[in-house]
This record gives C-alpha cells, structure tokens and sequence, in this order.
C-alpha cells in the first residue's frame, strides 16, 4: 500500500512490495508449480494488511528487515529515505528490533556479566599478577584499564593496573586530591596524569592494591565508575569558573548530566565496598537533587527509553555499542572542542540570565582506525533547541536512539557519530523524536564560538580570581628541580583550594583570595615552575597520551 511505500526508498519499497507478494502466495499456494485455489480472497487479504500497516508500528519493523535489519546490528545498510515522512503519515514509533542473530563476542561478554560483576569478581582474588581477557573488559566499566611495558619482551607479563577516575566538569577538590596524591604515592608509581577528558589518572597500581585505592576514592564521596567502558563517560565542561548565571549553569548540568546516566548496577559496592553503602555519596548527585534526576531517568514516557529491565532502566545487559562523550558549554566559549562529543549541550539564557534552554548537537568524534577508510573523525551537527524543562528526557531519547539502533556488530564503528553520519542529521532528528514524543525547536543563533585555554591569571566576577596553570602533557610528578606534584599538595594544604582540570590536560586553581596571589606564584616559582609567560606557546598547545607504559593504541611513548 503506498501508505507504507511512501516511507521508503524505491529499493526499499521493492523489498516491501516482495515480501507482500510472498505473504501472499504463503496463504494462497501449497507450492510454486501446483496452484490452487485461494483460501482468502485477494482484495480481503490486501485490505487486511493495509489496516495493519496503517495502525500498528509493523510498518516500522518492515524498514527495519528491509534495510539489512541494520539499527541494531549494523549502520552499513540504513536506508536515510526509510525515514522520509508522507504527506499522510509520519514516524511516531521507533523502530522495532529485527529478529535476533548471533552477537559478537563482546555483546555476550556483557549479557553473561550479570550487570559488570563476572568474571571480574572472582578473578581478583587470585594469586596471578594480571586478569583474564574477559574479566578485563568488565573491569573497564569500573574505571581501569590493565597495562604491561610492551618494551619488555617475553612471555611473562609486568602486568599493573591504570586507574581513572571520574570528575564532572572537572572538578577536583581540596580532600579528593589530598586522596589520590596520597594513594599515587603508596599504591601507584608516584605521579598522576591529567587527560584531555579533564579526570585524573592514577598508573602502576597492582591488583592487589586495585580494591584500597577504588574504595578510599568511592567512600570520599568520588568515583571511578564509568570513568571507561560503553557508557556515558566523564562529561566535561568549559573549565572557566566564572560567576556568571550561564558559567554556572554550565557546571550545573554537567553534573546532572553525569548523574542522569551513570550505570545503576551493584556491583560496584558488591566489589569494592563488600556490598556496604559508601561512606559519602557521590558529591555531584547531592549537589543537583533540587533536579530529581533519579525521578527523570526513570520516567517512562511509553516510546521505547526505558527498557523492561530490573537493574538497567537505560542501558540494559548490552550497555551502548560503544563509549558515549557528552560536553557542555557556553556560548562563544569552545575550549572544550564541544564539536568533537556524541551530544554537545550549550547553555542558552535571556537578557536577564535565565535559563531558557540548550542548544544541542549530535554525532561528533575525532577516533578513526589506520588505514580503514570507513571509519574517520567527525564534527557534531546541531540537532535543534530544547526547551530546560525538556534536557533531561531529549538526552535519554538521544542515548536510546545509539543504544537500540548503534552498530554492534562492527566496534570500529560503532560509535554513534556513524549513525548520525549514515543517517543525516535530519533523518536522525526524526529517530529522537520518535523516543522523545516532540518535535526539536530549530537551533537558536548564537556568537561566534572562539578558543581560550583559560591559562594565567582570571578574575571569577565575585571578587576572587582563578589561576590556570599549564601543565606539559599533563604529567603531574616530581623530577629534579622541578616539583609540580609537591607544589600542587603545598597549594592544596596550604590555601585548600578547589582545583579543576582543562581540556588541555593542564589545571585551573579557583576561588583564589586576591591577597593570596603573590605568595602562590612564589611558591610555585620554589618548586621550579614557569610563569605562563615562560612557557613555549608551542608546549601550552600540545598534547600526548598521558601514559607509560603507553596506551595500547599509543604508536611510542
């Protein structure tokens, strides 16, 4: 019927139309070559499955078989024009899954985990120095990452443990790096490596140590939780601590954000707390609960967000095909790269400093493999405006659209940009509406974005300043002369002040006492760090894996 041809391709509507003629011929003929009678009269038969198509969602699952049942297994196959809307009809439902397949060996790794706990939780109390394949995967959704000096040759593995932790927006306070300057010296190698993610990394940290460090980080109200895995990871933020309504509302959401989907499996604390509660709740989670986002993740609109599931209400026993990287900032202010994330969110408000909403786009990335040609780095497009009351539930129906719909059977491309890329972006627009229930308000016009990395010295607005210090390659540590790592302790215990890390893998010192400032550029200058003024514009800008031993996708350290 052309009420269901219309939404399709001209290829797709041949599919279509022979898969009609089959069911057809299922009901009329016992074989090609001995036709018999009809047991239904045609038109009867036709006018049947026109009412069908026409009001339940069985015309969504049939884009789905006939574009290579793709949504949920594989990108290559989408046909955009399967999401073309008909002067009579309009896509209101999301599309069905297709009739389960084999899945890959990770995807079965996830759904045998029982919600990230096995066979994590028994191989970490073994007398072996490292972890199984399995088990590591897993213990990725925890924040680490188990690493060996790939220069040392030979059988036997110098296996130790990376550590990451996860710090909305940044965010890094006096206790928490008391903790983990503590913890690196006692459990790790020493020294702390800032990321581009704006989160600390703690390195060389054995298995055995693995559960004092992850639980003294949890129980000073911090975490490591999603910090790596195929979840929403550390959600980042403009590093400028201005207080200004839009600054502030920046930090905010970040936070909310990060709360909205964090993974809501025990096994966590069954792990590393012994299945006791946390001494401190997450300090990001008490500070958004005027927002009740545990009441907003949970809110079942009926489209197809919230899964049938005991444990998972967003990500289910499959989690996302792959990592998810949501920034947010201001606009004008692109010291984030905000084009580079899965969801870019900027803040908009009035003339009078109200929030009114979020501008938000979709379907950045800057990951690609070697010689691959159908994988590549990706800026985000803009998606539309949502209104503030809105966010929240948008953002769901965004994760939901990558969630069911994402490539897992290829994992170099499986994040969403290649989705957003396949689709276009007004036909993935038109996937979100279908989770989300409303239509996106077009994009609002905004300044002309610039970049700042927000180094030096800065007044905040409230009579404070805040001070961006440049850190090479994000490598915290003592060496010689020059002592970063004791200076940043001397600051901390001395002022207690907040700290939060940029973009650039450098740090931002705020809420500094204008009083103050001689005496923290005398101590740094005591322990051998530059003045901004020294640093080489060329070293202020680069940047490396914060790793060694490297990274596993690192070419040299």
């Amino acid at each position: 019927p052309s009420h269901t041809t219309s939404l399709l391709s001209p290829a797709a509507a041949k599919d279509i139309d022979f898969i009609f003629h089959s069911s057809y011929w299922v009901c009329v003929n016992t074989s090609p070559t001995q036709p018999i009678k009809p047991h239904i009269p045609p038109i009867l038969l036709h006018l049947v499955i026109y009412f069908i198509m026409k009001f339940l969602p069985v015309a969504v699952a049939a884009v789905a078989a006939t574009t290579g049942a793709a949504f949920t297994t594989s990108t290559s196959s989408l046909t955009p024009a399967a999401f073309k809307r008909s002067e009579r009809t309009s896509l209101n439902m999301v599309l069905e899954k297709p009739a389960a397949k084999k899945i890959s060996k990770l995807e079965t790794l996830k759904i045998e985990s029982e919600n990230l706990r096995n066979p994590l939780k028994t191989e970490l109390y073994t007398e072996e120095i490292g972890i199984s394949k399995d088990a590591y995967q897993i213990l990725k959704y925890h924040g680490s990452y188990q690493q060996s000096n790939r220069e040392i040759k030979g059988k036997v593995k110098d296996y130790q443990f990376m550590l990451r932790l996860k710090q909305p927006a940044g965010e890094l306070p006096p206790d928490l790096y008391r903790l983990i300057d503590d913890l690196s010296a006692k459990h790790g190698q020493g020294d702390l490596r800032a990321t581009t993610r704006q989160c600390f990394q703690i390195h060389g940290i054995m298995k055995g140590g693995l559960k004092t460090v992850i639980s003294s980080i949890m129980n000073i109200g911090s975490s490591t939780v999603g910090a790596c895995g195929d979840v929403n990871r550390n959600v980042m933020c403009t590093p400028a601590p201005f207080k200004t309504p839009d600054y502030e509302y920046a930090i905010e959401y970040s936070k909310v954000f990060a709360h909205l989907f964090r993974p809501m499996t025990p096994a966590f604390s069954e792990i590393w707390l012994d299945g006791e509660k946390v001494a401190t709740a997450e300090l990001w989670g008490k500070e958004v609960e005027k927002h009740n986002v545990d009441e907003a993740m949970t809110y079942d609109s009926g489209r197809g967000i919230i899964l049938d599931h005991p444990v998972e209400p967003l990500y289910g026993d499959r989690y996302l095909p792959r990592k998810f990287k949501i920034g947010v900032t201001v606009p004008g202010d692109n010291s984030l790269d905000i084009y580079t994330n899965d969801i870019g969110v900027v803040v908009i408000t009035n003339d009078s400093g109200e929030l009114e909403g979020f501008n938000v786009m979709v379907g950045g990335g800057m990951g690609r493999t070697h010689n691959k040609e159908t994988t590549f780095a990706r800026a985000a497009d803009h998606m539309g405006f949502v209104p503030k009351e809105d966010i929240m539930e948008c953002l769901k129906a965004i994760l939901a659209a990558q969630r069911d719909h994402g490539n897992r059977d290829v994992r170099a491309n499986a994040r969403m940009k290649y989705l957003v890329h396949t689709l276009g972006i007004d036909n993935f627009r038109t996937l979100v509406e279908s989770y989300f229930g409303k239509k996106i308000q077009p994009w609002r016009e905004m300044k002309e974005w610039k970049y700042n990395d927000w180094m030096g010295w800065w007044e905040q607005g409230d009579g404070k300043l805040f001070y961006g210090l440049h850190i090479d390659n994000g490598r915290v540590k003592d060496e010689g002369s020059f002592r970063l790592k004791s200076a940043l302790r001397a600051l901390v215990d001395k002022y207690n002040l907040s700290m939060i890390l940029s973009p650039t893998q450098s740090m931002i010192v705020k809420d500094i006492d204008p009083k103050d400032k001689a005496g923290i550029e005398a101590l740094l200058a005591e322990h051998g760090i530059k003045p901004l003024e020294e640093v080489d514009p060329l070293n202020r800008l680069a940047m490396a894996f914060p790793a060694l031993p490297p990274c596993g996708l690192a070419q040299t350290e």
